[in-house]
């Protein structure tokens, strides 16, 4: 069946073009549009598989206001631009295409890149139908199991994290009783440990009374729709104090989402997503909720009225716990130390890709911990028993690359004295970790991209084509959308690798993170070296939570190796070495190559006036301080004026 492809370009020559192309290649062209407005028209008319979209449209409207339309029907789109800039494509970023051309472009890379939004758009939908169907199945079981109302929500709160992320969950019947506390909740305070929030534990963090808690509540709202608010509680009265107000100001909030699903008799049950994050919440967690609605519903009533068959005796014992179980526990990510919510929010993210053969693409600075995530993330698949390859594209020279990537015959160059299997053929079946994947040259570029398409891989001097089944999982510390706009990175690469990007936060960002980090490498290394290990000094604790840590995890692991070697074995670790931040650092550099080049022309002046001197004065000429010098007497005259030798000086 031919897909359809609607056309939103405003140059009838281009638009033209492209359809002319797109008939001869097997597409069926659904409508051509010049403007927003015309763009709307087609969609109404008929439903396009995908759509090219040009950035500047006729009239006030853009191409950016249609794709949001777009991403929220979930019709893929490819961006069409006369700008490659790096501002375009951010903002092309925001509304998540599914590829972006540069005008001109040729035939061939407009048929790759629908190709590429295709093979994204089917692999996104099919993600996401498997991922809505487990999810449901999962909540399911859960609001059918012998348990408590607290254990259930702490279950459901696992199994949603990786799909809805958040710092707090709660959740409670609307109307709020005014005479009592109901709510149940949960505090993220690691990958997979919760703290209970009830009515208890509300009063103990905030030290607040049950008076004032009941004046809270009375004051509080209730929203009868799914909503999202960002930093601002648009429905309440200010200097007022609610409910969400105090959660807000209690654990540093910055936006959360409300849910609510009405039950059998009537009542409301209101599910409430917090996080520390601004505008972190989208429609696109609110149509996830809306399709495990009839679930969530279901959970909700065996909370409120089916929860009292059996008490857990481990929910009262302690506010913090575990997740239990293999769909919420991962043992994968134990030696990935922290808690901070900007690296939650990335395990969350692995987790949640693990299970499938997507491609992706690990962002971050040196020495984050990306090659840990990436081995996280192997571990978690279903390829967990299969190779796991880690190539490094930066440490290969770029003559060998290619040999060690795909192999080579034996004969295949000067030195193939056998045969041998590239890294490629090696991880057949598992996961292979392509390391500083920006640093690959255009030529390799070109290979990757060949075997994302077809996945099959061709040795240096053979004949055959081998077809492997291998899972890449890449990452960068460069900003490929640079590289992208500087032509030192291929687009269409850029868009096949970057189908799920995750960040990994560098260290500065999660300072809270510093102390578990250092005193978690402070009693490796001291077992390590046989010490024992008596805590770490508070001056030095206070030098690395000041820092900025350009090297980030490592550079805090090395200080601390440093400093665990030097210990006598009696005392808590000291610093060993000065930490420098690296502003001051790069204009102390800066200052000594200012303070070298005024070196250098101070003795180059001192020299010049010295054969002047030993030539009477004399720059020409035979025995002339230029032929002296052996260089051209007008390069001497240019000397002498830049560093400002007067007759006088000599």
């Amino acid at each position: 069946m031919k897909k359809k492809v609607l056309i939103v370009e405003d140059e009838f020559i281009v638009a033209n073009n492209l359809q002319q192309v797109l008939l001869r290649s097997g597409y069926d062209v659904s409508g051509i549009a010049a403007s927003a407005e015309e763009a709307e028209a087609c969609l109404q008319k008929s439903r396009p598989d995908i759509v090219l979209l040009d950035i500047r449209l006729q009239g006030e409207r853009s191409g950016i206001d249609i794709a949001r339309k777009l991403r929220s029907e979930n019709i893929a789109f490819v961006y069409l631009s006369a700008n490659s800039g790096q501002k375009v494509l951010e903002e092309a970023k925001m509304t998540e295409p599914y590829g972006f051309l540069v005008k001109p472009f040729r035939k061939k890379d407009l048929l790759v890149m629908l190709d590429i939004a295709w093979y994204r758009h089917a692999h996104s939908l099919e993600t996401k139908t498997n991922q809505e169907i487990l999810l449901h199945k999962q909540i399911t079981e859960v609001g059918n199991e012998i348990s408590d109302s607290r254990q259930k929500l702490l279950k459901i709160a696992g199994i949603i994290q990786s799909y809805i992320p958040f710092d707090l969950i709660t959740s409670g019947l609307r109307p709020l009783n005014t005479v009592q506390f109901n709510d149940k909740g949960y505090l993220r305070i690691g990958f997979d440990e919760y703290q209970y929030i009830g009515e208890e534990e509300l009063l103990t963090i905030t030290n607040i009374t049950r008076t004032a808690l009941s004046v809270i509540l009375a004051n509080s709202h209730a929203d009868i729709d799914p909503i999202i608010y960002d930093n601002e509680l648009a429905s309440e009265k200010p200097n007022v104090p609610s409910l969400q107000k105090t959660l807000i100001e209690t654990f540093n909030l910055r936006s959360y989402l409300v849910f609510p699903v009405v039950l059998s008799n009537g009542l409301s049950f209101h599910y409430f997503f917090y996080s520390r994050q601004r505008n972190i919440y989208t429609n696109n967690h609110i149509d996830l909720l809306n399709h495990l609605r009839t679930s969530l519903t279901e959970a909700a009533e065996k909370m409120n009225y089916g929860g009292n068959m059996a008490t857990s005796t481990q929910a009262q014992v302690s506010s913090v716990r575990k997740i239990q179980g293999e769909t919420v526990n991962y043992p994968e990510f134990r030696s990935i130390i922290g808690n901070h919510h900007l690296l939650l929010g990335a395990l969350d993210q692995a987790a949640q890709v693990a299970s499938y053969n997507t491609s992706v693409l690990i962002l971050g600075e040196s020495g984050t911990g990306k090659e840990k995530l990436a081995q996280a993330i192997h571990l978690l698949s279903p390829r967990k028993n299969a190779p796991y390859i880690k190539v490094n594209c930066a440490a290969i020279p770029v003559t060998l690359i290619e040999s060690e990537l795909f192999g080579h015959e034996k004969g295949a160059f000067t030195g193939a004295t056998e045969k041998r299997k590239g890294r490629f053929e090696q991880a057949d079946g598992g996961t292979i970790f392509l390391d500083e994947i920006g640093e690959l040259s255009p030529e390799m570029q070109v290979k990757i991209l060949r075997f994302l398409q077809e996945k099959e891989i061709q040795s240096i001097g053979g004949s055959s084509i081998i077809k492997v089944n291998v899972r890449i999982v890449a990452a960068t510390n460069r900003n490929l959308e640079k590289a992208v706009a500087a032509g030192n990175f291929r687009l269409d690469l850029y868009y096949r690798l970057n189908v799920f990007p995750i960040t990994l936060p560098s260290l500065r960002e999660r300072r809270s993170d510093i102390n578990e980090l250092a005193i978690y490498f402070a009693e490796k290394f001291c077992r390590e070296f046989n010490k024992p290990f008596h805590g770490i000094a508070a001056p030095m604790m206070e030098e690395m939570m000041a820092y900025d840590w350009p090297g980030n995890i490592r550079e805090l692991e090395n200080v601390i190796e440093q400093s665990a070697i030097l210990n006598d074995g009696r005392s808590k670790l000291e610093l060993k070495r000065k930490l420098t931040d690296k502003t001051a650092l790069a204009t102390k550099v800066i200052k000594t190559l200012e303070d070298v080049k005024t070196v250098q022309a101070e003795t180059e002046r001192e020299y010049i006036i010295s054969m002047l001197k030993k030539a009477d004065g004399r720059i020409r000429g035979v025995n002339g301080a230029a032929e002296l010098m052996n260089i051209k007497p007008t390069t001497l005259e240019s000397k002498m004026a830049k560093l400002n030798i007067r007759r006088e000086d000599i």
